[in-house]
């Protein structure tokens, strides 16, 4: 058996294999130099192959340390995703900037996440108060928390110990500031809350070394390109990395890159097709307008003992659809953009602590949410963007679980659910 060192790149786009003679024609044979499709693998085609079966499988394949690893195999995570493969090995190999082109879904927090836990664990004894090491900034507060609560998660072998402070509009400012005066390693944050906090000199990021924007298409679409060029400014002096994640590149993202980041950062685009968890399978059920009522409590009264969660496009849907199952008798609960925060926290509290059993929600609102043991996902209404069924989808099928995902449409939509087989590499079965 050859040793694995002989054929791991030293990062996924350009590397040396050195191969046996009767491996390849005499043509291949010896030292090949080669360059990489879009998906990081080889541009000859016998080396593309080769490649295929020895591409990274574990996280200790890519770099993550013991005690890491150990945190995520509890979480049930124990194979990267094709976003944690490309960017992991790169971001621990190389200093420079990063742009990752990526849907919802694709397992981005592990991708930033454990290379910047690795860069800061061999220091983090020395922490010292009013000196973060590592900026998150993400477009929603339940995305930011989600983020947060992740990276603990991570750390939780890890020997000294990681602090990492969540900081989101709708929580105590004053407790906020008081935790910010203890030793922080990590500040993960939206970013109204973050500058309300520079403002009033509770926050200092002029020690900042890794910054992270995380759905940063989402938030230059909720106008906060303004806060975003400011998290660049403030932390020009100190900052060593940039890692930035969006779904598209629209062109005010386009201007923060060249404004910004090095123009020789590193991208890397992972395709629809490697975003759906494989975990869950996709129905679709033909139903006119009229019927998606009767025949959604037709499904909720077959699988009494499961839990899921509802999808509307607008937050009147929600609102009417949640009504409705109500006066049904189903155990429902609402969140959507309207809703106080004291009110959102109410609903997300009640729904993961099983007192609700089902939750009708927008797709924005939803950003975020990580509820364990949900077997299913309705779609009211397909989402308009391809990557906000990804998002809807992926919140079932968790942790190596098995899940459903299922839409009602009507009879005109079917092109609809073609264009999703053919955008994510996915089989739908209709379900009668």
């Amino acid at each position: 058996m050859w040793p694995r060192s002989s054929f791991l790149p030293p990062d996924l786009t350009s590397f040396v294999f050195c191969l046996p003679v009767f491996c390849l024609p005499r043509s291949r044979t010896g030292l090949f130099r080669a360059t990489r499709y879009s998906d990081g693998s080889p541009g000859d085609p016998a080396l593309r192959t080769l490649h295929s079966a020895l591409i990274l499988k574990t996280f200790q394949d890519l770099g993550i340390s013991e005690a890491l690893v150990q945190g995520l195999e509890e979480l049930g995570i124990t194979k990267p995703t094709a976003i944690q493969q490309q960017t992991i090995p790169h971001v621990l190999a190389h200093r420079g900037d990063l742009i990752a082109q990526a849907q919802t879904g694709t397992g981005k927090t592990a991708a930033f996440g454990l290379p910047m836990l690795e860069r800061i664990i061999p220091h983090a004894a020395k922490a010292k108060a009013g000196q973060i090491d590592g900026l998150i900034v993400a477009p929603t507060r339940e995305l930011a928390k989600q983020i947060g609560k992740q990276l603990f998660k991570f750390t939780k072998h890890v020997p000294d110990k990681i602090f990492v402070e969540t900081i989101t509009g709708g929580d105590d400012m004053d407790l906020q500031i008081s935790r910010l005066r203890r030793p922080t390693h990590i500040v993960v944050g939206t970013p109204g809350r973050l500058m309300d906090l520079i403002q009033r000199e509770a926050l200092n990021l002029s020690k900042v070394r890794y910054l992270v924007l995380d759905e940063a298409d989402e938030m230059l679409s909720l106008g906060f390109k303004k806060e975003l060029e400011q998290f660049f400014q403030l932390t020009a002096k100190s900052r060593k990395n940039t890692w930035l994640f969006s779904a598209t590149i629209p062109e005010g993202i386009q201007e923060l890159i060249e404004g910004y980041m090095e123009p020789e950062a590193h991208r890397i685009t992972i395709d629809k097709a490697h975003v759906v968890n494989r975990d869950i399978t996709h129905r679709y059920i033909i139903c006119d307008r009229t019927e998606k009522l009767d025949r959604i409590s037709e499904f909720l009264e077959d699988r009494t003992e499961d839990r899921g969660v509802i999808f509307c496009r607008t937050i009147a849907g929600s609102i009417n659809l949640a009504k409705e199952l109500g006066t049904r008798n189903f155990s429902v609960g609402v969140l959507h953009g309207d809703l106080s925060q004291l009110e959102r926290d109410k609903v997300m509290r009640a729904f993961k602590k099983e007192r609700l059993q089902y939750l009708v929600t927008t797709d924005v609102s939803a950003r975020g949410i990580d509820v364990v043991g949900l077997a299913f996902v309705i779609h009211h209404q397909l989402p308009e963007q391809t990557e906000y069924y990804t998002h809807r989808s992926g919140r079932t099928g968790r942790a190596g679980r098995k899940g459903m995902s299922l839409a009602f449409i009507e009879p005109k939509e079917k092109s609809a659910i073609t264009r999703l087989e053919n955008e994510l590499g996915v089989e739908f079965s209709e379900r009668k």
